[in-house]
C-alpha cells in the first residue's frame, strides 16, 4: 500500500486546473488577489492588535502608579502603540495649552475654567473617534473575503459547469468520461473560494472581539482620565456657584407656591 501514498489533494487541484476553462481561472485569479490582500490585512493588522494589547498594559501599569494627570507627559514618557496613550497625550497637550494661556489661579495654583474642560474632552473624544478608526482599518477587506469568496468561486464553478455541459451538448456525448475533466475544473473555483473565506473568517471574528475590547477599554479610560483632569485642574467654584443659584431660585419658587 506504499505505492498508493501520492498527494492525492495537490493532484486532484492540478489537474482539476488544468481543466478550468478560462473563465474559471479569471475567477482563480481574482481569488488568489482576494486572498493575497486578505492574509496581508491579516498579519499586519495582528501584529497592530498585538502590539496594542502588550503596550497598553505597560500604559495603564504606569498611569496607574502616578497622581498628578500630566506626570507623565511631563517626564516625556512614550508608549508608542498603545490606543490610550494617544488619548491621553491628545488630552494632555489640550489640557497644557489652557493652563499656560488661560489660566485660572486658585490658591497660588493654575487651574482651567468649565469651558476649556469641555475643550479637553473635547480632544478625548476625538482621539478616541481616531483609535477607533486606526484599529477597525482594512476590516472591510476580511469582511469582503469572507462575504464574497465563496459567491466568486460559486461563479467560476457555475460557469464551468454552464461551459461543460454546453460543450457535450454540441458533441453529443454525454458520458462520464466527457463530464468528469469539465465538472472537475468548474469545481476547483469553489474550493478556492472556500479556501479564501475560512481564514478570513477566523481572522475576523477574532479581531473584531479584540478590537470592540480595546474600544471599550478606550472609553473607560476616556471617563476615568477626564474625571482625574476635573479633580485635578479645573477651577469648579463658578459650578458651585451655578449650583447654589439654582437651588436657591428652587426653594424661593417653592416657598412662593406654598404661600399661594
Amino acid at each position: 500500500m506504499l505505492h498508493l501514498t501520492p498527494i492525492l489533494a495537490s493532484g486532484a487541484l492540478q489537474f482539476a486546473f488544468e481543466k478550468a476553462t478560462p473563465e474559471g481561472k479569471l475567477t482563480i485569479g481574482v481569488l488568489v488577489m482576494v486572498s493575497l490582500f486578505s492574509w496581508t490585512v491579516i498579519i499586519t493588522k495582528a501584529r497592530q492588535l498585538f502590539r496594542a494589547r502588550r503596550m497598553a498594559k505597560r500604559f495603564f501599569k504606569a498611569y496607574r502608579s502616578t497622581r498628578d494627570p500630566l506626570e507623565m507627559a511631563r517626564k516625556n514618557e512614550a508608549f508608542d502603540g498603545a490606543p490610550a496613550f494617544e488619548l491621553y497625550v491628545a488630552a494632555a497637550e489640550e489640557l497644557e495649552y489652557h493652563l499656560k494661556e488661560n489660566p485660572v489661579v486658585l490658591n497660588g495654583q493654575k487651574r482651567i475654567s468649565h469651558a476649556a474642560f469641555d475643550s479637553v474632552k473635547v480632544a478625548l473624544e476625538r482621539a478616541a473617534s481616531t483609535e477607533a478608526m486606526s484599529l477597525e482599518k482594512g476590516m472591510i477587506v476580511l469582511s469582503t473575503a469572507v462575504a464574497g469568496g465563496p459567491f466568486i468561486g460559486l461563479l467560476g464553478t457555475v460557469w464551468g459547469v454552464m461551459e461543460t455541459f454546453s460543450g457535450i451538448a454540441k458533441a453529443s456525448a454525454a458520458t462520464l468520461t466527457a463530464m468528469a475533466p469539465g465538472v472537475a475544473g468548474a469545481l476547483i473555483a469553489t474550493v478556492i473560494g472556500l479556501m479564501v473565506a475560512i481564514p478570513a473568517m477566523f481572522a475576523y471574528n477574532f479581531m473584531v472581539t479584540t478590537i470592540r475590547a480595546i474600544t471599550q477599554e478606550l472609553d473607560g479610560f476616556s471617563n476615568e482620565y477626564a474625571t482625574q483632569i476635573e479633580h485635578s485642574y479645573v477651577d469648579n467654584r463658578a459650578l458651585a456657584d451655578e449650583i447654589s443659584d439654582a437651588l436657591r431660585v428652587r426653594a424661593n419658587d417653592e416657598r412662593a407656591e406654598a404661600l399661594a
